[in-house]
């Protein structure tokens, strides 16, 4: 029986009580008792307070001064802007999106925003969130070329620096892997989450090759290490002679067959930043890889690079059969790749300025567009 179901049987019975006799008062009180699992003499305080004083109900706590349809509205806004990341996340976004949101905020609705906590946000939309998940195809053969000559990954490279990399390719496939489609090739810097992506078609090695060149020509910063996993459209000669025969070689290497965690950056963003927007659909329509393509060059990395906060793992220890695991606060990758002081001062200016002319609410709207344009052309489920 609920806390307020128990209220109205009180407000019921207490009067009767009070008036019965003594045999009478027995019965109730045994009946009280037994329907809402009362102790004895704290049921009988109940039955014989004031009757005015069990029928008021004051609510505990301050009042709910962030329950109004203002805030609500903005938050569900951005909720819907960055696909329904978590609370904490929402809470970092807060700063980074409010001076660009198109509607303007009166001063009590903004100071209460800033002031927002986590905890608090969940409580205002845990009536109207709602969560989905899927799981997808895996669709990584093992490349049988050079594997002798690419190490595997033993230990973590150092987490501190910007320029060591995951790759994987998420297939767009649907529900068969039969024929040609397309796959978004993934790549994540550990230290700062910097995210690039191209589309290609299928998994030939020279396309993925191709892709791979021009990521790193946009990249803010210099390959230093370069982590996949054993599929063959990365064990190959192009991506060898490419890292390992340059001037300055990439610290080339690979995770051991079968153990998806050996990457779990990259495969952490194969959710968040592609199936989530991209879905499950199947992308077998050659008029598709120009549209992902233009997506993935322009507004799509300004976003996530720009403007979606992430948590990062600082440690992890185990305690008996607990494993306890402490993130640092939610930053955009680009606020960890100044933090780094890695960049030059140059390019720490043109990104900062990059950045001050973006509007994450119309970078969002554009994404939107381009997506449901790629998801029109996709093969029904």
């Amino acid at each position: 029986m609920s806390n307020q179901s128990k209220r109205e049987y009180l407000q019921a019975v207490q009067q009767r009580y009070q008036t019965a006799s003594a045999d009478e008062k027995t019965r109730m009180l045994d009946e009280f008792c037994r329907v809402c699992e009362y102790h004895r003499k704290y049921a009988i305080r109940l039955l014989n307070a004031p009757a005015q004083r069990a029928a008021k109900h004051r609510p505990v706590g301050r009042p709910a001064a962030y329950h109004t349809p203002e805030i609500r509205s903005v938050l569900q806004r951005l909720a819907i802007a960055s696909n329904m990341i978590c609370s904490k996340r929402l809470k970092a976004m807060l700063r980074l999106w409010l001076p660009h949101y198109p509607h303007r905020l009166d001063e009590q609705t903004t100071q209460l925003l800033e002031k927002i906590s986590p905890a608090t946000i969940d409580r205002v939309l845990c009536d109207w969130r709602h969560r989905h998940g899927k799981i997808g195809l895996a669709t990584t053969k093992p490349g049988s070329l050079l594997r002798k000559q690419i190490p595997v990954k033993t230990q973590q490279w150092d987490e501190s620096r910007p320029g060591y990399l995951e790759a994987d390719t998420v297939a767009h496939c649907g529900a068969s892997m039969a024929g040609s489609f397309v796959y978004t090739l993934n790549l994540v810097d550990i230290a700062t989450g910097w995210s690039a992506f191209s589309a290609v078609w299928g998994k030939g090695q020279t396309g993925v090759y191709s892709a791979l060149k021009l990521i790193e020509h946009a990249l803010p910063f210099a390959i230093l290490g370069f982590d996949s996993d054993n599929g063959s459209e990365f064990l190959n000669h192009h991506l060898y002679d490419y890292f390992c025969k340059r001037k300055r070689p990439v610290d080339y290497t690979r995770s051991r067959p079968y153990h998806k965690n050996d990457n779990a950056h990259i495969e952490q963003k194969n959710w968040s930043n592609i199936r989530q927007y991209l879905g499950y659909q199947r992308f077998d329509n050659p008029q598709i890889l120009p549209l992902m393509n233009d997506l993935y060059g322009n507004e799509f990395p300004l976003l996530v690079n720009f403007f979606l906060p992430s948590f990062k793992l600082i440690d992890k220890r185990r305690e008996g059969a607990q494993i306890i695991k402490s993130h640092d606060a939610p930053k955009t990758p680009f606020e960890r790749l100044s933090e780094s002081s890695l960049l030059s001062k140059r390019k720490q200016r043109e990104l900062e300025r990059l950045r001050d002319s973006l509007n994450p609410f119309e970078l969002q709207q554009q994404i939107k567009r381009k997506v449901l344009a790629i998801l029109a052309l996709a093969s029904p489920p």
